[in-house]
């Protein structure tokens, strides 16, 4: 158990988060599959992006770190250029790896087998495996199962599909694009709600003609991608914690410098707006980025649903916080995507916050929350889940009096290794 820091004074503070988790993962994957070499600048070292870069050093991508500038510098083998590893591709706690490198290897000229620790080879892969499976892929679950392990054989040839996503997933969209690239003819994709873009961007910066009408994304197999620099702006979902804190203390002002502005990824910004928060947002010259500064308000209770979701889908539990502390009762809707997170997200986030005090009721889809709680100690636990275990401290410097303890607080190290040290130089002083 760790004692997180709780009754956190009033503080006017800076500061700066990690690098983008989905762009790193992303950086990564195409520049290992590019022609030439790619600098990565802004990199998330945290457990998962770690977790591609090995997985891509096994499939014969020579991958180094400068150790004065902390670039990842890729040297890109080109899309026929992998070969095959000796051992498991090891994705740990990653979804992200494994679902985008499944389609990736879908169109592989050999055999690979993706594992994962014991929480990801839980959560279901139906989702990826079929449309790989419609454009020809050989890929099993564990036995025959939904699950990993993922066995995934060489076929001839990958054939283009036109597929309407039942769900609205980055990931399984990622991966479809990935495979799209190895297959013969035109693959067009439908989402059902925009999800995060970065794949189709970082396609287009990597030299891909892809056409995205709409909810529309076109792509023909057989082009070639070169290798680029690429600056990761700060992870918005790590940011979003320390907007909720700024939101919630009292007298506290924080400033969180150079976020990236994706506008797939900014719902948390119309959702404080929503709420009645005081925001203000300036965006910096290289466009893809701003710095953004958050001030104690009295927030209101407010809808969320529909087409919101999926740009914020990471930032739901934190989310869910500000409502507990919101005026009125906040609805959380369509998001029963939380359900097969790293943990059952619905369930989770309103089973800790109640032991806080709060009044929250999972719903099959969300939440009911009920604002006005005061919160008070207890003992948490993060199910390994990072969301879930930032989520938790910030919830721990609302409790104004006793201990709020802990279970499994290095899962933060996911996503974001050094949240506990800065939360500590902000409220800990």
């Amino acid at each position: 158990m760790t004692e997180l820091l709780t009754n956190a004074p009033s503080v006017q503070h800076s500061l700066s988060v990690p690098g983008d988790k989905s762009i790193s993962h992303r950086a990564v994957i195409l520049g290992s599959i590019a022609e030439g070499q790619s600098r990565v600048k802004g990199f998330l070292f945290g457990e998962d992006c770690i977790a591609t870069i090995n997985v891509m050093r096994q499939l014969g991508v020579p991958i180094t770190i400068d150790s004065e500038t902390n670039e990842v510098i890729i040297e890109g083998r080109g899309l026929t250029g992998l070969q095959a590893s000796t051992q498991l591709l090891d994705c740990g706690n990653s979804g992200t790896t494994m679902r985008l490198l499944s389609g990736l290897l879908a169109g592989q000229a050999f055999k690979s087998q993706l594992i994962g620790d014991a929480s990801l080879n839980k959560r279901p892969m139906a989702r990826v495996m079929n449309p790989l499976i419609s454009m020809g892929a050989n890929i099993e679950g564990y036995q025959g199962s939904e699950l990993p392990p993922l066995t995934i054989q060489p076929v001839e040839a990958l054939t283009a599909i036109r597929y309407e996503m039942p769900v609205a997933s980055a990931q399984v969209k990622s991966a479809i694009l990935l495979a799209a690239l190895q297959a013969d003819g035109e693959t067009e994709v439908i989402e059902q709600a925009v999800s995060r873009n970065h794949t189709e961007e970082m396609l287009q910066l990597f030299g891909v003609d892809l056409k995205v009408e709409g909810k529309h994304i076109k792509l023909n197999g057989g082009q070639t991608l070169k290798g680029q620099t690429i600056e990761v702006p700060g992870d918005i979902s790590s940011a979003a914690y320390f907007l909720a804190a700024g939101l919630l203390l009292a007298d506290t002002e924080l400033k969180i410098e150079n976020v990236g502005l994706n506008e797939t990824r900014s719902g948390i910004l119309e959702v404080i707006q929503a709420m009645g928060g005081q925001l203000e947002v300036q965006p910096r010259a290289n466009g893809i980025s701003a710095d953004i500064t958050v001030r104690s308000s009295r927030l209101k209770a407010t809808v969320i649903e529909g087409e919101l979701i999926p740009r914020l889908i990471d930032e739901l539990p934190i989310i869910a916080l500000m409502a507990t502390q919101a005026e009125g009762v906040t609805l959380i809707k369509d998001a029963a995507e939380l359900k097969v997170k790293e943990t059952d997200r619905v369930v989770a986030v309103a089973d800790q916050l109640n032991a806080l005090g709060a009044e929250v009721t999972a719903t099959a889809d969300g939440w009911e929350i009920k604002g006005g709680s005061q919160l008070r100690e207890a003992a948490v636990k993060s199910y390994g889940d990072h969301r879930i275990g930032m989520m938790l401290q910030i919830a721990a410097l609302l409790v104004k009096a006793g201990r709020v303890d802990l279970e499994d607080a290095t899962c933060v190290n996911i996503s974001y290794p050094e949240f506990f040290e800065t939360v500590q130089a902000i409220w800990g002083a």
